[in-house]
């Protein structure tokens, strides 16, 4: 049979089913899904490529979904480190957003994101920003599959005058993106401090009607959830936002009670662990929240607070974090850390029936990592190399929808060099008095 290409790897590693790893094995990509997964001497006589990959050294994984990003906020690596939460925002960050936020910083901003994801084995993002419809069109560009938050915060910005603009201008979004194959537009309202009770109670119900998810910031912080007379989930619980289609971001303050009740409610969290330790803004209970039920996915946030996209080091970090927070050495395995960095994102974003695993009948999203290195050797577990030994930079090919993003570890949509011109201007301007 005729086919458009044949990957043949030492280890295909498919996540679900879990823990399992596959040696000598080729995978089958025709019309942008994989058709098939086999041993290589089978493959061979089955199937006749336009396109012979050989990877004798690699492991195939899904392609990684960073499932909570900020992607223009790139442009602001580095910027006022070390400092607390709301500091950074109040007095860095908020000011510099609104002297130099506009199309052309989120165009620039998400173009050196998306370069710095593919790069790392990352083949979807969830991102949360200003100027969502520019965020979408250089993710279509560029051949990235992506969920464009549509951003809500009761306050004006240079994309929207208040709530009800907002709103109007992310249904607008949605309507505009509803037959684009790569991209999903879920509701992004910011965080239970920046959004009133009127607006998240319009976001849910037309979540439910238009069936969108909602991706929030929620219980970030102490301060966050001491302000008031209830604690945050409490008044979005009453608020009917917590739902099977709903994403928390961080909750790093989390009571026993809390926990049993978002799992009664199917609802996700997407855990930041670098992003959380560099703020200080607490630990998310993971192995608890599993164990509850909990549908665990990873993100990196933006790398304005990680300060970098890579969700290799959010696999090995959650991980380790997860079993000094459980003092459990057996708490979230590699095999389990790689399920929340692939399976686990695209069950939060409801597309977990398109990628996430590599599976007979879902997209291509795969991701290519050479383990020849000196450093890796010797392998007994590709899984737990992958998690405790691996890193981005050995990611030498990614797919995504079949089609080549990454080749050779050269970038097939983006030119380096362009870039780099652009992000110097950037810094330039970011260095100027406020």
């Amino acid at each position: 049979m005729q086919v458009d290409t044949l990957i043949q790897a030492r280890w295909i590693i498919p996540v679900e089913p879990h823990d399992v790893i596959l040696e000598d094995h080729a995978l089958i990509i025709h019309e942008g899904r994989i058709l098939d997964i086999l041993p290589v001497q089978q493959a061979h006589e089955k199937y006749q490529p336009e396109q012979l990959e050989i990877l004798a050294e690699h492991a195939l994984i899904p392609g990684l979904i960073n499932a909570h990003t900020h992607l223009a906020m790139t442009l602001f690596r580095g910027i006022s480190a070390d400092l607390h939460l709301m500091d950074w925002l109040a007095n860095h960050i908020w000011p510099l957003e609104k002297k130099w936020v506009n199309e052309a910083f989120v165009r620039d901003g998400t173009d050196l994101a998306i370069a710095e994801m593919l790069r790392g084995g990352t083949t979807c993002f969830n991102d949360m920003y200003f100027f969502p419809e520019i965020s979408a069109r250089q993710a279509i560009h560029h051949g990235i599959r992506a969920n464009v938050g549509l951003i809500l915060i009761d306050f004006p910005s240079a994309w929207a005058d208040g709530p009800e603009h907002y709103i109007e201008k992310g249904l607008a979004l949605h309507e505009a993106l509803r037959h684009e194959p790569l991209v999903r537009t879920p509701f992004a309202p910011h965080a239970p401090y920046t959004v009133s009770d009127e607006p998240l109670q319009q976001i849910s119900a037309l979540a439910e009607e238009l069936n969108l998810p909602i991706h929030m910031h929620v219980h970030e912080t102490q301060h966050e959830v001491s302000q008031g007379d209830q604690r945050p989930l409490q008044r979005l619980h009453k608020l009917g936002l917590i739902t099977p289609s709903f994403i928390a971001v961080h909750m790093t303050q989390l009571t026993d009670a809390e926990i049993k009740k978002f799992a009664q409610a199917g609802a996700h969290i997407v855990h930041c662990p670098e992003s959380n330790l560099k703020l200080a803004s607490g630990f998310c209970p993971v192995q608890k929240c599993l164990e509850a039920g909990i549908n665990v996915a990873l993100g990196t946030d933006g790398a304005a607070s990680n300060n970098d996209l890579d969700m290799f080091g959010e696999m090995r970090t959650a991980a380790l974090l997860a079993k000094g927070v459980a003092k459990d050495a057996s708490a979230v395995s590699a095999a389990t850390a790689l399920r929340m960095a692939t399976l686990n994102g695209a069950k939060a974003l409801g597309i977990d029936d398109i990628t996430g695993s590599l599976s007979i009948g879902k997209a291509a999203d795969i991701c290519a990592i050479d383990l020849s290195d000196i450093e890796n050797q010797p392998i007994y577990n590709a899984i737990t190399h992958l998690v405790y030994s691996a890193s981005r930079h050995q990611v030498s090919d990614v797919w995504v929808a079949g089609k080549h993003r990454l080749k050779n570890q050269q970038l097939t949509t983006l030119n380096i060099d362009d870039l780099k011109i652009k992000v110097a201007q950037w810094q330039r301007n970011l260095q100027q008095p406020v």
